[in-house]
């Protein structure tokens, strides 16, 4: 699905990321910017900076930030393309998108009609319909515990099939093309019948509220015991979960989510006040699904496991998820998944019904690491009362930390597994690192068979940085933050900008970006400059956020700190020099002789710039 540029811009020009923010999150105005707590995390004072020339918001707490697009990919745990449309709708801009692999704005909007439509006929169908049918759907509900009002706040429904949904659909306006398309229905010997029959009713919803699919429970006997939607223009079981649209503001609050594996799971647990709990739809829990999540959960992801033959399945499974996310290595993007068993055999409706909302807190509240849950499994299915069976748990048990094999992380846990398994820590030591680590299995970043493109690799950083280098970044920042508000005095220090030996390297390629861009479009504003750049280095959204524009003479500010930037590269290059006539004896008199006038030369330079930038800042 492809949207033009022009309509992104139609979209972004209609979208100011002031009038977006106040829509979800009260906001306070401080001289031209304005401020709010953060909506990505827990905070008692605002550090969430929305500032109106650039049209970007940067938090200074979590580091989240970006562009109006940004800020509703992360907020609704959505990609770019339907950010843009969730914004045309907003603007009523109607979007003229080409592709064949995807429905248009309008076809998606009908689909979604289909859905409702038929939300509201299951709906209609379990709170009056008539029948023994209807009757048994009621009957289930209200020995789950889903009596009285839980059916009208899920929104649950009856599905009595025999072509009644098809009749009420056709009534309403929808062709037959939207009915299979929605997969709401099917054609069967030339017929078209309803998808669901004789089926307690779970819809699903998008995290913005919008119903997409459906899961139905069969009553009484027949197979498949749950029936979900299949995948369609709107529904994508690898990236949905459900009842996240009701959970993520208690994820956010917590900063924990909870992964369970039924919609009865999730419904029990809302209703017992346990409301930040989400379930995968007949699938296992994806990399897509846990990049849904982690936007919301700062602290840990619980996945829940029943106690059943196929819950241990969906434990073997989520071991998958070992990887460098989980490591040290990966900093700020470390994800936190722990994972534990409810005993009995129970699932969490059960679980809770027996004991008691606290209970399964609690038994949360225990959860492991995923790695230490995974290694406890592989040895207690051997026999580590003989040497065979040692060896056989910690080849197992080793096997889990392979994709991590390299990372301190496994190596503690490699030490671990021999102390359990009463071996030489060097051995099991050098086993892991012989071990070969599985390829990475790549999902696509949409679910559309597009590759996800790869992390950029982080820039080394001393952990310690002298108070020179510190003031060098400030001022480089310093540059950038101006020539981002400022295109027009960019312009003019163009050859400095390209001149400067940049400290950081999103710092060099935040420059040549904006360099880039200006010179094919000299006229452009603020917020085209900003957000081409943030979208081709999310990171550097602070840089911009950071630059207030109150008291200081932004010509002032970038002529005195350019000057800085290039006195400190003139003492880079004197140090080299002197370097190279302390270290390299292989330089002849006369090389010598060339690069002891140079130092001396760039000294004096030095020297005289130096007094000269004084007098300017004096003055």
């Amino acid at each position: 699905m492809a949207i033009s540029s022009e309509d992104v811009q139609r979209v972004r020009d209609a979208s100011d990321i002031v009038d977006v923010f106040s829509d979800r999150v009260p906001l306070r105005q401080r001289g031209r910017d304005f401020w709010c707590c953060c909506p990505f995390h827990e905070e008692k004072t605002p550090s969430c900076k929305i500032d109106p020339s650039t049209q970007l918001f940067y938090c200074f707490g979590c580091h989240k930030g970006g562009d109006v697009f940004k800020f509703v990919q992360e907020l609704d745990g959505i990609d770019f393309p339907d950010a843009v449309r969730r914004l045309a709708d907003r603007a009523h801009i109607e979007l003229q998108e080409t592709s064949t692999r995807g429905p248009s704005q309008s076809e998606r909007a009908r689909l979604k009609d289909v859905c409702q439509s038929s939300l509201e006929f299951f709906h209609m169908q379990l709170m009056r319909g008539k029948g023994a049918e209807a009757n048994a759907a009621r009957m289930y509900l209200s020995g789950r515990g889903f009596g009285g009002e839980v059916p009208k706040r899920w929104q649950l429904g009856f599905a009595p099939g025999r072509g009644t949904l098809v009749a009420h659909l056709r009534a309403a306006g929808f062709s037959q093309k939207d009915m299979v398309d929605a997969n709401v229905a099917v054609m069967r010997n030339g017929r078209l019948v309803d998808r669901f029959f004789n089926r307690v009713m779970f819809p699903i919803f998008d995290e913005a509220g919008d119903c997409i699919a459906f899961g139905g429970r069969v009553i009484g006997d027949g197979e498949p015991k749950y029936l979900n939607s299949q995948e369609t223009p709107l529904f994508h079981k690898s990236r949905v979960l459900y009842g996240l649209d009701k959970a993520k503001s208690s994820i956010t609050a917590s900063g924990v989510a909870i992964v369970v594996e039924g919609y009865t799971d999730v419904i029990a647990c809302h209703e017992a006040g346990v409301g930040n709990v989400v379930a995968t739809l007949g699938t296992a829990l994806t990399r897509q699904h846990i990049r849904a999540i982690s936007r919301h959960a700062s602290k840990r992801i619980v996945y829940l496991f029943d106690g059943d033959a196929a819950g241990q399945r969906a434990a073997d499974r989520a071991l998958e998820f070992i990887g460098d996310s989980m490591t040290e290595s990966a900093g700020r993007r470390r994800v936190d998944l722990v994972a534990c068993t409810l005993p009995d055999n129970l699932d969490p409706a059960d679980f809770i019904a027996l004991h008691g909302a606290d209970a399964l807190r609690e038994a949360v509240d225990a959860a492991v690491p995923l790695i230490s849950y995974g290694i406890d499994r592989r040895i207690a299915a051997c026999d580590i009362e003989t040497p065979e069976g040692r060896a056989a748990a910690a080849e197992s048990a080793l096997s889990v930390l392979a994709p991590i094999k390299d990372s301190l992380l496994a190596k503690d846990y490699a030490v671990q597994i021999a102390g359990k398994l009463r071996l030489r820590e060097d051995d099991v030591l050098q086993r892991l690192a012989s071990m070969a680590a599985p390829r990475p299995q790549r999902e696509s970043a949409g679910g559309d068979g597009t590759p996800e493109p790869a992390a950029p690799e982080p820039t080394a950083v001393p952990t310690r940085l002298t108070e020179t280098e510190t003031s060098r970044r400030r001022f480089e920042e310093n540059v950038l933050g101006v020539c981002g508000k400022n295109p027009a005095i960019a312009l003019r220090h163009a050859d400095a900008l390209a001149s400067v030996n940049w400290h950081v390297r999103l710092h060099a390629d935040v420059a040549s970006t904006m360099l880039d861009l200006l010179s094919g479009n000299p006229s452009a504003t603020p917020a085209d400059l900003v957000s081409a750049t943030t979208n081709a280095h999310p990171a550097s959204a602070r840089l911009f956020a950071s630059v207030s524009d109150a008291g200081h003479d932004p010509e002032a500010s970038m002529t005195y700190a350019l000057e800085e930037l290039a006195l400190g590269d003139l003492e880079d290059a004197i140090e080299t020099y002197r370097g190279q006539l302390q270290n390299d004896s292989g330089l002849t008199p006369e090389e010598q002789d060339m690069l002891f006038q140079t130092v001396a030369a760039l000294q004096k330079d030095l020297a005289a710039r130096r007094a000269l930038h004084a007098k300017q800042v004096v003055l």
